[in-house]
């Protein structure tokens, strides 16, 4: 079995530059003035330049630089999340933008035009500096380290799926790309600093001044890739990208609800219920971990084996397809967990492909495989999976569903507890 495979440099352009979210979405028009070119690169990504440089506007289209970092770290701070942070702009900033614009009242047009980007500072607070000096601590370095190996059985073996690298860990905590990290700190061996050591970081959002809100509803759009917690009056109080079902084993489509919430989940390989891959082939456990299958937190759902949960490659959020499940950036995905509970509502919609099943199905213990979803200990049991579900070939996105219901069956034979499917 092979861990998650990333996208290549060519794949993440195309995911970042896909306009197909736009077809769900009730775009206005823009009327603002007309842009000239924008001369900013990506390379020009300095600290300096983030908290003294010009902003550019209007943003829009295939740019980057500083001015798309700025407006990305703002949309972290409002808890319309971009996902993870590159200095690029795209469908994830895109999108974020758009619903901020609609919660604000601002024409949607998803660009940013100076009354956009002035009400955007404004809801973040007006922070005098967008990068910050961080000192790292002794709990960041402390590790372990792990390499994490491609085989399931190897991963099995592993005391924790903990991050590889401080640089991994550092760039998760503070919501952008590896790259992105090493551009703001230039001749810096993060991978080897020092507790005490000084580096700089964009001053991400606190998740304890989140707006005032209580979630009445999940709301995940396939074609949109993206998960909205709404209030009662529908109002989107939180926005996160997401990479949802591809059309061969695509979401959920309905209402289902949440009915476990787990932190830091081990993951269940179950080869009988992959396809391309040896029934006779031994199960295995693998611990948890921000980069195991289902990252750092799983919320399960009433749709038999079905979740939404963490991710161990955060850059593909938005950019890939998953066989089904909802995933989210670790963070994304720890923020929403402590906003939702038992029962909160969860409607799927204009899901790609055909769904596995409609409607709830009632994730009650004893009803067959819907008891698959009332999760009770802390680990999630892969059905099937992006990060781990294909033990050879092109990757694990290539492995589906094993259709009928001998594979169900077998698994509850030899596994009582809940049973959850992977990315």
């Amino acid at each position: 079995d092979q861990k998650e495979q990333p996208l290549t440099p060519e794949q993440l352009n195309q995911g970042r530059l896909d306009n197909s979210w736009e077809q769900v979405v009730q775009l206005a028009p823009y009327s603002g003035t007309a842009r000239g070119r924008n001369p900013e690169k990506w390379e020009q990504i300095s600290p300096q330049e983030l908290n003294a440089g010009p902003v550019y506007l209007p943003l829009f289209g295939d740019v980057a630089g500083p001015s798309v970092f700025r407006v990305q770290i703002l949309l972290d701070r409002v808890f319309m999340s971009p996902g993870m942070m590159d200095g690029r702009w795209g469908k994830n900033t895109a999108i974020a933008l758009y619903f901020f614009q609609q919660r604000e009242g601002l024409p949607t047009t998803a660009r940013v035009d100076s009354a956009t980007f002035t009400r955007l500072a404004d809801r973040a607070g007006s922070p005098r500096q967008l990068v910050v000096p961080y000192q790292i601590t002794a709990e960041d370095t402390k590790g372990p380290f792990t390499k994490i190996p491609t085989d399931v059985y190897e991963q099995a073996k592993l005391d924790c799926s903990c991050y590889q690298t401080l640089t991994e860990e550092l760039s998760e905590k503070f919501h952008l790309t590896q790259d992105l990290l090493k551009q703001l700190n230039p001749g810096v061996d993060l991978d080897n600093a020092r507790a005490g050591q000084t580096i700089q970081v964009p001053a991400v959002r606190d998740d304890g001044s989140a707006p005032a809100g209580q979630v009445s509803e999940l709301v995940v759009s396939g074609k949109g890739s993206y998960v909205n917690a709404v209030d009662a009056s529908g109002k989107v109080l939180y926005h996160f990208p997401s990479t949802l079902g591809a059309k061969y084993s695509p979401s959920p489509s309905g209402q289902f609800k949440i009915t476990s919430v787990t932190q830091n989940p081990k993951w269940h390989y179950q080869p009988a219920l992959l396809t391309g891959v040896n029934d006779t082939l031994p199960e295995a456990m693998v611990p948890g971990g921000p980069n195991n299958a289902v990252g750092k937190v799983w919320m399960a759902l009433s749709a038999p084996h079905y979740g939404i949960h963490g991710t161990s490659s955060p850059e593909t959020i938005g950019y890939a397809t998953s066989h089904g499940c909802v995933r989210l950036t670790n963070w994304d995905a720890e923020f929403l967990a402590g906003k939702v509970h038992e029962g909160v509502p969860v409607h799927f919609r204009d899901i790609q492909g055909e769904a596995n099943t409609g409607q709830d199905q009632g994730g009650t213990p004893g009803s067959g495989s819907a008891a698959a979803a009332a999760a009770t200990d802390t680990t999630a049991h892969g059905t099937r999976g992006s990060t781990a579900a294909k033990r050879s070939g092109s990757g694990a996105d290539s492995a589906t569903k094993k259709s009928g219901t001998t594979g169900r069956s077998r698994s509850a034979r030899a596994d009582s507890t809940a049973r959850t499917r992977t990315p």
